[in-house]
């Protein structure tokens, strides 16, 4: 009986919502029906106007190196790319270590959607002074750095529902949580399989400049 009740109580929601989402079509259509032609082409002339804006910022991107997933080779190389893109992501690896290609994978993938975000990576071998001011110790580590700062960081998978399986939208939904990237989904919500499991565990530092001495890195996970 319960069980009936709940499902007409659902079936009302689902009927309220559609019709809803209904009477704001109609509404939607109703303002174009009543638009004379010069409204209509005002219209279409703004949309123009911010789709080639929004195509002008996506080649400057390019023109800076985003939209792909890249390898940069020295500590001064780091600075120049953090210096010319707002938003940087770049991730500190070791060649022997398995969980740094997991993360290749992934991150090449969000770099072709997040055109609006610079995708690095950089050996630890390579970088020694730079691992040392930022205090890397666990491999993989991932940098978020907006601005020339130090937003965030995502060391090892803990942040990822702590599995080596974690989906390419678990990452893109923590890259999100950071504002790093433009995420379009419900932060609210995230995309674990079993978030009773795996739980929400984050790790924060307050925003430095990247030549700064102070900085925080959680070392308890494994290599």
């Amino acid at each position: 009986m319960a069980a009936d009740m709940f499902a007409k109580v659902m079936e009302n929601q689902l009927l309220q919502t559609a019709k809803l989402m209904e009477e704001q079509l109609d509404a939607e259509l109703d303002k174009l029906d009543q638009m004379d032609e010069d409204e209509m082409e005002r219209l279409k002339e703004k949309r123009l106007e911010a789709l080639k804006k929004a195509q002008q910022q996506k080649q400057e991107w390019i023109s800076k190196g985003h939209g792909e997933y890249r390898e940069i080779s020295s500590e001064r190389e780091f600075f120049t790319e953090v210096k010319e893109s707002k938003n940087v992501i770049c991730h500190f690896y070791k060649d022997s270590t398995f969980r740094c290609k997991i993360l290749d994978k992934h991150l090449a993938v969000l770099a072709k959607k997040h055109f609006e975000t610079k995708f690095l990576k950089l050996n630890v071998e390579k970088a020694p002074f730079l691992c040392e001011r930022l205090r890397i110790k666990v491999i993989p580590t991932l940098a978020l750095v907006k601005d020339g700062k130090t937003r965030d960081y995502i060391v090892g998978f803990t942040d990822l529902g702590n599995t080596d399986e974690f989906t390419t939208e678990t990452l893109e939904w923590r890259l999100g949580c950071a504002d790093i990237i433009t995420y379009s989904g419900n932060l609210m919500e995230p995309p674990f399989q079993s978030q009773k499991k795996y739980g929400s565990h984050f790790t924060k530092v307050e925003k430095k400049s990247i030549r700064g001495k102070k900085y925080d890195s959680d070392s308890d996970d494994d290599d």
